[in-house]
């Protein structure tokens, strides 16, 4: 007689525990929402308000000489983006949640790199989570050269105070769901670029600088293992990765409500047009990611290990 494991799943036992703080949070959001909403348009009824966002649009004339259109090589940058946050994202959440690791790596020392120090054993989602890093700090690095070889940097780092100004108008406006104009091919508004800048050059470091202080790569003794700057490292890297989540849920409401196609093959295509093809490529781009997620378990995570060093469990 065959017996049948009902044991739940980690995602239905995830759920199970955290059922009521979603509920709870998405109920507090909405509320938020609505508010925000309501403030917004009352706001916008004060003839002093809207002289203010006839003064400041929420965009800032880009620099003379700024480039135009959106390169070829930032469409691959949002994907790959994307596609490591994602996992990042997977594997952080497993490491948050104390389990016993499925299995644990330890590096063959015998290759290169050799260290005189015994490699520390990881365990299997660590392992990943750091390679992952890895290709995402690699995939920014490639992004600052470039964005600074092309000189697409003036679209993204602010070069004028009125940008904040601009930037709460924008804001006032979005949340009056009475939108701004804008023209993303040209110029980002105000409240974009500065999103964009706090992405690029304040939260990417300090997730950078965080993670690898909770890495193995740190040392564990000398005046570096200092537990003071472990703690407030703990304390940031979690909320850090939580603004990258709701930066890109904002992003993704954005794009998909005004003018998602257009949009889409601005992202994806490098085209200023509105066919299907940009549509097409970010729906490929989504399922490479689920197939992703939803390979990214133990067994075959052991076997890719197993080809740099030994494997347990």
């Amino acid at each position: 007689m065959t017996v049948t494991s009902t044991k739940p799943s980690r995602a239905a036992e995830w759920w199970k525990a955290q059922r009521r703080r979603v509920a709870w949070g998405v109920g507090i959001a909405l509320v938020a929402f609505v508010i925000a909403v309501v403030v917004a348009r009352v706001l916008r009824g004060i003839p002093a308000v809207e002289a203010f966002i006839g003064e400041y649009p929420g965009i800032v004339p880009p620099p003379d000489g700024a480039p135009v259109g959106i390169p070829a090589w930032l469409g691959w940058q949002h994907f790959l983006n994307a596609f490591f946050l994602a996992l990042l994202v997977k594997t952080g959440l497993e490491l948050r949640g104390k389990r016993r690791p499925p299995g644990f790596w330890t590096r063959d020392n015998t290759r290169w790199p050799r260290t005189k120090r015994a490699p520390r054993r990881l365990g299997i989602w660590l392992w990943f989570h750091l390679w992952l890093d890895a290709f995402w700090v690699l995939t920014g690095l490639s992004y600052i050269i470039l964005l600074l070889a092309t000189g697409q940097w003036v679209r993204v780092v602010p070069t004028d105070w009125a940008v904040v100004p601009n930037a709460i108008s924008a804001a006032l406006q979005y949340a009056s769901l009475d939108w701004p104009t804008e023209d993303s091919w040209v110029v980002y508004n105000s409240l974009q670029q500065l999103a964009y800048f706090t992405v690029v050059f304040i939260a990417s470091p300090l997730a950078i600088l965080t993670g690898l202080r909770l890495s193995s790569a740190w040392p564990v003794e000398g005046r570096l293992a200092d537990p003071v700057t472990e703690k407030w490292s703990r304390a940031i890297h979690y909320p850090v990765m939580l603004f990258f989540l709701a930066f890109t849920f904002v992003h993704v409401v954005l794009v998909l409500t005004t003018g998602a196609l257009r949009k889409l093959n601005q992202m994806y295509t490098a085209r200023d047009t509105d066919d299907w093809l940009g549509f097409a490529v970010f729906a490929l781009s989504v399922v490479v990611m689920v197939v992703a997620w939803v390979l990214a378990k133990p067994p075959l995570l052991k076997r890719i290990a197993a080809m740099s060093g030994r494997v347990q469990g």
